[in-house]
């Protein structure tokens, strides 16, 4: 029992998914690792930058310093004894363990050591080669690692002798490593301030850029609860079109409703009175025979309203979302029907459908209405049946999808333009020697209602009949 207690709850922690990020949080997550990164090398390319800069400084401090201690010494001729100056170019030169150091090394083994480096040992004993200089570092020496410059001299004397000698200026590492670390906390202080008002402005970027997509979340939430109809207000360029959609496909499903529930109160009425007809006929005391005959006149009667009905109910009407469908294999279909139908009659239908005519919306409804143009052009033509498909070029790059003309003419007597709207009507026929209902034309127009399209009545100007001419608007 606790196996299957522990399976069930497994199961149901599998079933329930991990909630997708909001957008918000992918555009937040995103921007974070890219500003961490890109502040990251800053970061590192600047303190690169500095720490050349600096150790570059360190070299020009300490090559000035040797400078400045060539310029005060002296040699006497007589004794070769080298006088360094009396005050040092930097007080830290006399302050013992100040860490920076002064060290002159000369010909015969003399060496001198600043007051800053007595009792260090440093290890300078090496005599360069005249003009020559040296920056090494960081040293290990008693005193710590060091920085040192090294410069090379040959000095001359008055009875035209030289005298080699070489100047070390060495400073601790720890100086310019303060110094380094000083600049990384104020670099790395101000990288992650900076990092910080950036990921705030973004934010507040953000929460501006996707309050439209808000407002659409809120509207819609309105119309689910009933307090709105329509997604309404002006929206930014980019949703125009998502909102419009939406708008269109809300009224198509409410158009879609109220048409269903308008087909079920008609069939109910319909129904009634052959309903009525029947009971009452079943009631009666008349002959079999005659009640019979009354009963199976309302059952037929029933079975026209039932099928008349259904034929409405299939008009799937416009659909935002439908996808598209080629006309040209559709209509090859209908016209293999009807010409058999009328092989008597040996009646050529042509066909002039471009290749990109595409009809959006449900097969059903296409086939009713190619059907129904056909079938009243084949009715009426002499010989010859001309259909025609073409698409229409949106009228701006906002429609994103083309409408669509269907065009079917014939070669027959043609319809009088003053009885072109009465023909229209449901149960009209143009001539009761011809069969038919009377309600192909207006199945049609039904069907140009739900998808908001339009139907124009002409003068053939190729076959000289009628010409039917269907639009349907760009979306």
């Amino acid at each position: 029992m606790a196996a299957e207690t522990s399976q069930t709850a497994s199961a149901r922690s599998g079933d329930v998914k991990a909630r997708p990020l909001s957008l918000a949080a992918r555009s937040t997550i995103a921007t974070g690792l890219v500003l961490a990164g890109f502040l990251g090398l800053a970061g590192f390319a600047l303190d690169r930058a500095y720490s050349q800069a600096a150790l570059s400084a360190l070299r020009d401090r300490l090559q000035s310093y040797a400078y400045a201690y060539l310029a005060g010494t002296d040699i006497a001729s007589r004794s070769d004894k080298v006088i360094p100056p009396e005050v040092p170019p930097h007080p830290d030169f006399s302050r013992p363990g100040s860490g920076l150091y002064a060290v002159v090394i000369g010909q015969d083994g003399f060496r001198w050591e600043s007051s800053s480096a007595l009792g260090r040992e440093l290890p300078f004993d090496t005599l360069l080669a005249p003009g020559q200089t040296q920056f090494k570092g960081p040293l290990p020496t008693p005193a710590g690692e060091v920085y040192v410059l090294a410069q090379g001299v040959d000095w001359e004397l008055q009875d035209h002798r030289s005298y080699r000698m070489t100047v070390n200026i060495a400073e601790s590492e720890s100086q310019f490593d303060d110094q380094l670390a000083a600049y990384r906390r104020t670099l790395f202080g101000w990288l992650a301030a900076l990092g910080l008002v950036l990921l705030i402005l973004q934010q507040i970027l953000l929460r501006w850029s996707l309050w439209p997509l808000r407002r659409v979340a809120a509207d819609l939430g309105r119309i689910e609860r009933g307090d709105a109809e329509h997604l309404s207000g002006a929206y930014p360029q980019e949703l125009s079109g998502l909102t419009d959609s939406l708008n269109d496909f809300i009224d198509s499903e409410r158009e879609n409703l109220t048409r269903n529930r308008n087909l079920l109160a008609n069939l109910a009425h319909s129904l009634k009175t052959p309903l009525a007809v029947a009971r009452s006929q079943l009631e009666s005391h008349e002959s079999p025979e005659q009640m019979r005959g009354e009963v199976l006149t309302q059952l037929q009667r029933m079975d026209d309203i039932v099928a008349y009905q259904l034929a409405r109910a299939a008009t799937s009407g416009h659909k935002t979302f439908a996808a598209p469908i080629q006309i040209a294999g559709h209509a090859e279909a209908v016209v293999r029907s009807l010409e058999k139908l009328h092989a008597s009659r040996n009646i050529l239908c042509e066909f002039d459908i471009e290749e990109g005519a595409r009809f959006y919306g449900d097969e059903g409804d296409l086939m009713e209405l190619l059907g129904n143009l056909l079938e009243n052009a084949f009715k009426w033509a002499q010989h010859r049946v001309l259909l025609g498909a073409r698409s229409l070029p949106p009228p701006n790059a906002r429609v994103w999808r083309p409408g669509l003309e269907i065009t079917v003419e014939d070669d027959g007597p043609g319809i009088p333009p003053e009885k072109v709207e009465k023909l229209l009507q449901r149960g009209v026929r143009g001539d009761e020697r011809v069969p038919g209902h009377g309600i192909g034309l207006a199945v049609v127009q039904e069907l140009l209602r739900a998808y908001r399209g339009e139907l124009q009545v002409a003068r053939s100007e190729e076959l000289g009949g009628t010409c039917f001419r269907v639009r349907f608007t760009a979306v």
